[in-house]
């Protein structure tokens, strides 16, 4: 089977709108790949922080991007043989990856990587670009939304479950922060695909939107 005969399922979205849980309990489902593209740009924005490069030059974090041994193993995410899954789910490495994800080198270097996860008998890829850029193919594009309250909230839940302290005042202004970053960066910004279906998921149960959209792939 060729590549582009392979189904994918775009689920595009801005931070913490809960395209990542969706995704990945849609691939269960539907026994497909995953490929959680965020995490790609937190390994770089961890991995560029720790080496202290510069995160706005291009060259420099392409450089570190292109030389990186990424492999997903279950739910865990592996960089040189060291586990970072904890690491890369920071609020830290998130903010660093917004700002390395704006970098044109650094989304090309990323590029064929994340095609490579293309394979039978499908994939469910989220991240913000993936029906726009990575897989303009894609036989279903979804774009995922909350309010940005809604979002600071499930952030705040999240971290206060892992027993990290957070401000909900803070993390409301960083999603703010990010969706004006993302939206509108040069280099493939956050944007709804003409032809992706909306699906504002404030206040609705994650089993309500995985039926979903498995609704609306089997009507594809």
């Amino acid at each position: 089977m060729g590549a582009s005969a392979i189904p994918v399922i775009a689920i595009d979205g801005p931070s913490a709108s809960g395209k990542g849980t969706i995704a990945a309990a849609v691939a269960q489902r539907l026994g497909f790949h995953y490929l959680d593209s965020g995490a790609l740009y937190r390994i770089v924005g961890l991995v560029a922080g720790e080496r202290r490069a510069n995160l706005d030059s291009d060259t420099e974090i392409s450089a570190i991007s292109l030389n990186l041994n990424i492999n997903f193993i279950r739910e865990e995410v592996w960089v040189d043989d060291r586990d970072v899954s904890g690491m890369i789910r920071g609020e830290v490495a998130g903010a660093a990856a917004s700002r390395v994800a704006a970098l044109p080198g650094v989304r090309a270097a990323l590029m064929t990587l994340q095609r490579g996860f293309r394979k039978a008998p499908g994939l469910v890829a989220d991240g913000r670009d993936m029906g726009s850029v990575v897989f303009p193919d894609a036989r279903l594009k979804i774009y995922l939304t909350a309010t940005p309250e809604e979002r600071a909230q499930r952030r705040y839940k999240q971290l206060i479950t892992k027993g990290v302290d957070a401000s909900m005042a803070a993390l409301l202004q960083d999603i703010r922060d990010r969706d004006h970053r993302d939206s509108n960066r040069a280099a493939a910004p956050l944007l709804k695909c003409a032809e992706a279906i909306e699906l504002d998921t404030t206040g609705i149960p994650v089993e309500d939107v995985v039926a979903k959209v498995l609704q609306l792939y089997q009507e594809h």
